[in-house]
């Protein structure tokens, strides 16, 4: 495993995949390893959906843009109008085309779930940097409605996606982008 400070530099938003699937069982690895992570009241709220089928990833995009593009007629101020012009495009995969996406959900109406599961998606994203993979969480691919899809991927009753992140080997490491110095607002003791 790589010391702590190589593993927060290893950890980028990878948008460009090898054309080869991680094995299922590291996978479940990770899977294992993101629940360690620190959850509301120890609730360990989250479920996971693993797709690695390409055409299936293709369906699951188009039914986010959709969605997205839906929700931005009804309103056009929304800040999600940036991505207009992308979510059109018929070619334009949310999931950049990516080998693997894993779905961290949970049950919809928890208080903390969005917290709980971003924490859980933090804890994904390292395991899979020290196993020299590549993650970038992808907002825009957790707009799904369609009750047949969201029966595929098991994503049913009460449950909600949260965060969809790609996996994959990555072609190449984004360098970290320039950081601003921390603002801290200030120090009782």
């Amino acid at each position: 495993m790589n010391d702590y400070e190589t593993l927060l530099r290893r950890r980028r938003s990878v948008r460009e995949y090898q054309d080869r699937q991680a094995p299922p069982d590291l996978v479940r690895e990770i899977i294992r390893e993101t629940c360690l992570a620190p959850s509301a009241m120890n609730g360990q709220p989250w479920r996971f959906s693993i797709v690695s089928n390409r055409e299936k990833i293709k369906q699951l995009s188009d039914e986010s843009k959709r969605n997205l593009l839906s929700d931005l007629e009804a309103d056009p101020s929304s800040p999600l109008k940036r991505y207009v012009d992308i979510l059109r495009d018929p070619g334009f995969n949310v999931f950049y085309n990516a080998p693997c996406v894993v779905y961290i959900c949970g049950p919809s109406g928890l208080g903390s779930l969005d917290v709980d599961c971003a924490l859980a998606a933090c804890y994904f994203m390292f395991a899979a940097a020290a196993r020299n993979l590549g993650t970038c969480w992808i907002g825009l691919g957790a707009h799904l409605r369609d009750p047949a899809i969201l029966k595929d991927l098991r994503i049913a009753g009460d449950l909600q996606p949260v965060a969809p992140i790609i996996l994959g080997y990555p072609k190449e490491i984004p360098e970290v982008p320039e950081r601003i110095e921390p603002v801290i607002l200030g120090i009782l003791e």
